[in-house]
């Protein structure tokens, strides 16, 4: 006989009527404010639909398109009704809301265990809604999945990343991380840890979390763990409280729904391209007319125009490059990172003069967003070469206090990996056949627009 969990919170976080259910299920997720992307991992709110659900709503609204591909669903949760160690599996074969039941990747779950620190343990199920109030929406999304579902107790993020390891698989298995904010705190307080807890996400920053910004920040620190290493981009899709939503604001509870894809294939929606190169122009023409940098007010830009991002800003005149500065460390929105980037192109890059007022009109601006900076594992530089990837990757070279960074499309004009290696340590001030054993080479790719820009 089949082992079914009974719904906990059925008719309290969510409707205990199925059509009802399924009709509220349907308008949380029917508009999604950006395009569709092919995330890998989401991470959404897990309060009662008043509250939480246009939050978490949107998004899965950002992975609706994606209902044909998906076969499996790894849900990871806070547990707050049992304390335990580690990491905690049902013995159920499936769990049920009034929509039905979702069946348990019994096979996943018994590789899981395989893990050291993963333990079947029922009890911590019990009245749980972490991971309850998320079944519907992955119920109307994607019929016949496949879940996981795994409880994070007291453990260590890298063992989530261990268990994430193992699940990731790929774009048939869609990981998804339950999480609120804030908690109780006033409504001004709470919007500024949450800007703060949105930008270490979109840093991949999981040391800066902890239960203070987020109550499921452990297994939210594994998947940003997990998207260090695959180098996948985060982006704030929502970002709300519930005194947005359906409460006072004396004590609010805040939201975020989040989504990862891969860096190397990221892409801005053409409309925002469009609007940061415009912004990047205006900032341009603001530069070189007045030597200031120009003024925005980020708040009037989209919430993907406001993550965190390290940008490189590139103008060119005629075809000839005419200045080119970025930034390392994603500390700034994107928008206000590339105008930043723009002014310091135009009037301080030292290898040109300040860009004149006539001359702005005639410069083309391209934008490069660089992904996260990997170390690349290389025995000498033979091993290093047989590693770069042309036309992918973009590479920083570091020794000592020398270092120099080459964007990927430098591959257009050095397309040999030695060719492109030894130009960039003449850049670094290092001698073409420089060899020492404090020398770190680390990768990043970029999304760079316009083209060939």
């Amino acid at each position: 006989m089949t082992n079914v969990r009974a719904p906990a919170v059925a008719g309290m976080f969510y409707p205990g009527d199925p059509e009802g259910l399924g009709r509220l299920v349907a308008e949380l997720t029917a508009e999604l404010p950006v395009g569709p992307a092919p995330f890998k991992a989401i991470v959404a709110p897990h309060a009662g639909y008043p509250y939480s659900g246009p939050v978490a709503g949107t998004a899965y609204a950002a992975v609706r398109h994606l209902a044909g591909r998906i076969r499996r669903v790894v849900l990871l949760g806070p547990a707050h009704r049992m304390g335990f160690r580690g990491i905690a599996v049902p013995g159920a074969d499936a769990l049920a809301t009034p929509l039905g039941t979702v069946p348990v990747d019994r096979d996943a779950v018994a590789g899981c265990l395989e893990l050291p620190g993963v333990h079947l343990l029922d009890q911590a199920f019990a009245g749980e809604h972490a991971l309850e109030v998320h079944l519907p929406f992955l119920q109307h999304l994607f019929p016949g999945i496949g879940l996981v579902p795994l409880l994070v107790g007291d453990t260590r993020p890298e063992h989530v990343d261990r268990v994430l390891q193992r699940l990731w698989d790929g774009p048939e298995t869609l990981i998804v991380v339950s999480s609120d904010l804030s908690h109780y705190q006033d409504y001004e307080t709470a919007r500024r840890l949450d800007l703060e807890t949105s930008q270490a996400i979109e840093a991949l920053q999981g040391h800066r979390l902890n239960g203070h910004f987020a109550c499921g920040f452990l297994p939210l620190s594994g998947l940003l763990r997990r998207a260090v290493a695959l180098d996948l981009r985060a982006t704030t899709l929502d970002l709300r409280n519930s005194g947005d939503t359906a409460g006072g604001r004396d004590r609010v509870v805040g939201y975020g729904a989040y989504g990862f894809e891969y860096a190397a294939t990221a892409r801005l929606a053409d409309p925002l391209r469009a609007r940061l190169l415009e912004t990047a122009r205006q900032a341009l023409a603001v530069a070189a007319a007045t030597g200031r940098v120009a003024e925005v007010d980020v708040a009037d830009y989209p919430l993907a125009l406001r993550a965190v991002r390290r940008t490189f800003v590139t103008l060119t005149r005629g075809g000839q490059l005419r200045g080119c500065i970025g930034t390392l460390t994603a500390t700034t929105p994107l928008v206000l990172d590339v105008v930043g980037n723009v002014f310091r192109a135009a009037m301080q890059d030292p290898r040109f003069g300040p860009v004149t007022a006539e001359e702005a009109a005639e410069i083309e601006v391209s934008i490069s967003i660089l992904s996260h900076p990997r170390p690349i594992a290389f025995t000498g530089e033979a091993h290093l070469l047989e590693q770069l990837r042309p036309e992918v990757d973009g590479v920083i070279l570091r020794d000592g206090n020398r270092q120099a960074l080459f964007l990927p499309k430098v591959w257009h004009d050095l397309p040999l990996p030695a060719q492109f290696l030894r130009q960039l340590k003449l850049k670094a001030g290092l001698s073409p056949d420089h060899a020492s054993p404090t020398l770190q080479a680390l990768r990043f790719t970029t999304e760079t627009f316009p083209a060939g820009g």
